[in-house]
């Protein structure tokens, strides 16, 4: 595709799903900001996720679309929304029919994507071949906005906080020490992905008996409701902040840890985003499930892969704990 890119005044960019998959593609969007140096970026994220979003530096403006569905006076609001900002071109990082609909609609004369979901009414397309994990969500993110002839040679994730957001948090908690402090964050939102809440309860009280280091168990509200017995039977040294903190909030936490240890999910990439090791627990048995897809991005990170989770054991991912926070 030939763009011009001094004429490009204004580009969409939409990804509504979760905030891990979102965060995987500030690359991308750099990418697009390095090339389009004098182009608005206007991100279209779910409603949770905007607050993290204003923390990305490539981001220029937010607008909120729920991956709900939207009755057809929303969808036409949003349509004369984008075509009262005069957008030059949209690109599409998850694949939406009800979107690729209302791009069309709002005559946005370039519209980049995957070929599904009514990919005909896009203007550049590529196959949607994500599902094989051939590589990670990053690259896939950065193969398709090539599609508008960026790239970027800093592929990093990258995001602000502010440590004022979760200075009373800490106080309340007496955490003071916060090199010291190790995060865990026990749940997954596939339980194919899951292991096993005793091994996690396990780990915290050696973190806290053996490495003699403060515990923060993290996670989001529903997390938090779902899994009351985990937290009962949690140390009572451990601290406990799941659903207690926004995401912005977490963010300025994870900043804070020496270390995350999480299964994989979305705190894995937030930690990544703002500098903090992780150690991910991964099965690799699952194409398009594996770390190579949705590991952390981040070379101070470790990942634990085997084929079944069961066969992942405490003291496997204690001795990596060592190796982190004895460096």
């Amino acid at each position: 595709m030939q763009i011009n890119h001094q004429s490009v005044k204004n580009i969409l960019v939409f990804r509504n799903d979760r905030f891990g998959e979102f965060l995987l593609n500030i690359p991308a969007f750099r990418a697009l900001k390095e090339a389009f140096s004098r182009a608005r970026i206007i991100a279209v994220v779910n409603p949770y996720v905007r607050e993290l979003a204003q923390g990305i530096a490539f981001i220029d403006e937010t607008m909120e679309w729920g991956g709900n569905k939207h009755s057809l006076m929303e969808q036409f609001r949003l349509m004369w929304a984008l075509k009262k900002r005069h957008i030059d071109m949209a690109v599409m990082f998850n694949p939406s029919r009800e979107f690729n609909i209302i791009t069309y609609s709002s005559g946005i004369p370039v519209r980049v994507g995957y070929n599904r979901k009514l990919g005909i009414l896009l203007t550049d397309k590529i196959e949607d071949k994500k599902y094989l994990g051939l590589k990670h969500e990053v690259e896939y993110n950065l193969e398709l906005a090539a599609l508008t002839g960026v790239k970027t040679d800093d592929k990093s994730l990258s995001l602000k906080t502010d440590s004022a957001a979760i200075g009373s948090l800490l106080k309340e908690h007496n955490i003071e020490n916060e090199d010291n402090l190790v995060a865990v964050h026990p749940f997954t939102s596939d339980p194919l992905k899951q292991w096993p809440l005793d091994n996690f309860l396990e780990l915290t009280a050696k973190i806290r008996g053996q490495l003699n280091r403060p515990v923060v168990v993290v996670g989001g509200r529903e997390e938090a409701g779902k899994n009351s017995e985990f937290f009962a039977r949690l140390d009572r040294g451990v601290i406990n902040l799941a659903g207690k903190t926004s995401l912005a909030q977490l963010a300025a936490l994870l900043k804070k840890c020496r270390l995350l240890v999480s299964g994989d999910s979305g705190p894995v990439h937030l930690a990544c985003a703002v500098d903090t090791p992780v150690i991910a627990i991964f099965r690799n048995d699952i194409p398009g499930k594996t770390a190579k897809r949705w590991g952390p991005w981040q070379a101070q990170s470790l990942v634990i892969e085997k084929r079944s989770l069961l066969d992942i054991s405490v003291d496997e991912v204690l001795e990596k704990v060592k190796e982190v926070v004895n460096k």
